[in-house]
């Protein structure tokens, strides 16, 4: 599988992302934002972690107004599968490409730790490798991670299978974490083509640092 991987000003974690698909047998290839095009044959678009643009106005805000965004805006029409962690999944809300928005954690402080994080569904390709109901342990570190969807989008994610996964305790229980609606920690959109989650599976690949957690999610592209 080839992974084009995206870099913003302030982008912090695509060589974390590298170094995760490399493990796991792929070629990747790292893409400036300034370009107007994707790599030919691209199997994953990746927008990473970080901070793009230093999070000026808004987190995301800025990169997805990026010459490189246009492309990916195409390639996911297109049913080309995209993935957005953390920042990246604040970025492909801003764009459009994912429903509801990330806001300031609920009490306003940077969080960064190992979390709990229970699959709600499974019947797509990112988790299609784990269980329904299978709690995870994966790292998470954001300041706006914080998710938001009105009564309206929410049904809507809810009836399509949309929510990935939630924030949840060692029994897969819902928590608050950073005050997301019902707890929620990724989603995908209704084409099931682009998925965005505030954790970081890219992070849990050893068991040196505390978790494998993460191998099976990446796996599932």
């Amino acid at each position: 599988m080839k992974v084009a991987i995206l870099r913003f000003p302030g982008t912090n974690c695509e060589f974390d992302t590298q170094y995760a698909f490399e493990k796991l047998g792929h070629t990747t290839e790292l893409v400036w934002h300034e370009n107007d095009k994707l790599p030919k044959d691209v199997d994953l678009v990746v927008v990473p972690g970080g901070f793009s643009y230093g999070d000026y106005l808004r987190s995301g805000s800025i990169a997805r107004f990026s010459t490189i965004m246009k492309a990916v805006k195409s390639y996911a029409k297109d049913g080309g599968k995209v993935l957005g962690i953390c920042n990246g999944f604040q970025i492909l809300t801003e764009a459009g490409l994912l429903p509801g928005a990330l806001k300031r954690n609920n009490n306003l402080h940077f969080i960064s730790k190992h979390q709990n994080l229970c699959v709600v569904n499974n019947n797509n390709s990112f988790l299609n490798r784990c269980e329904k109901g299978e709690v995870l342990n994966i790292p998470i570190a954001h300041a706006d991670g914080n998710y938001y969807i009105d009564e309206k989008g929410f049904k809507k994610l809810k009836d399509n299978e949309q929510i990935l996964l939630h924030y949840s305790d060692e029994n897969g229980n819902p928590i608050v974490v950073n005050g997301s609606v019902a707890s929620i920690a990724g989603v995908c959109n209704e084409a099931k083509n682009v998925f965005g989650l505030m954790p970081h599976p890219e992070r849990a690949l050893e068991a040196i640092l505390g978790s494998e957690d993460g191998i099976r999610m990446l796996q599932g592209f």
